[in-house]
């Protein structure tokens, strides 16, 4: 079985909830990168959505997370990269449907929006769903211009 790799990283609003979700991660058997924060002082996030979302434009890693106080701000600052699909979810079904629709490769949480419980569903859905290409793959070749 082909190692399971995936990066996350998040600002100083986010710390707390990488910490856990890292943890998580890694006992789910994923090699996990960490991006940062490694401390809860103040930072800019789009530092770490760029060191990231480079990772997965690249290819280097198939899947991101980012998170941090909404995760607007990391979306915004991870879509700026070229192949880059990044998806703020609150819930299950909009990750599910993004990773099934939109081939979303980075999903963004919002540490003050959702607890840690809501997080551990959203990752578990976007982590188990898959794009399912056909009509939505005519779709998600006409995003990047």
């Amino acid at each position: 079985m082909a190692e399971k790799r995936i990066g996350i990283g998040a600002d100083h609003a986010g710390f707390e909830l990488k910490r856990t979700l890292f943890e998580d991660l890694a006992q789910r058997g994923y090699a996990v990168v960490d991006f940062g924060t490694q401390a809860a002082e103040s930072v800019d996030y789009p530092d770490f959505a760029h060191a990231l979302s480079k990772a997965v434009a690249a290819r280097e890693l198939p899947l991101g997370i980012l998170i941090c106080g909404t995760g607007v701000g990391m979306s915004m600052s991870a879509n700026r990269h070229h192949g880059v699909r990044a998806v703020v979810c609150s819930e299950p079904l909009s990750a599910r449907m993004a990773r099934k629709h939109n081939d979303a490769n980075v999903l963004c949480l919002g540490a003050r929006v959702i607890g840690v419980d809501t997080a551990r569903d959203i990752i578990e859905t976007f982590l188990s769903s898959e794009f399912e290409g056909g009509r939505h793959a005519r779709r998600v070749g006409k995003i990047d211009i």
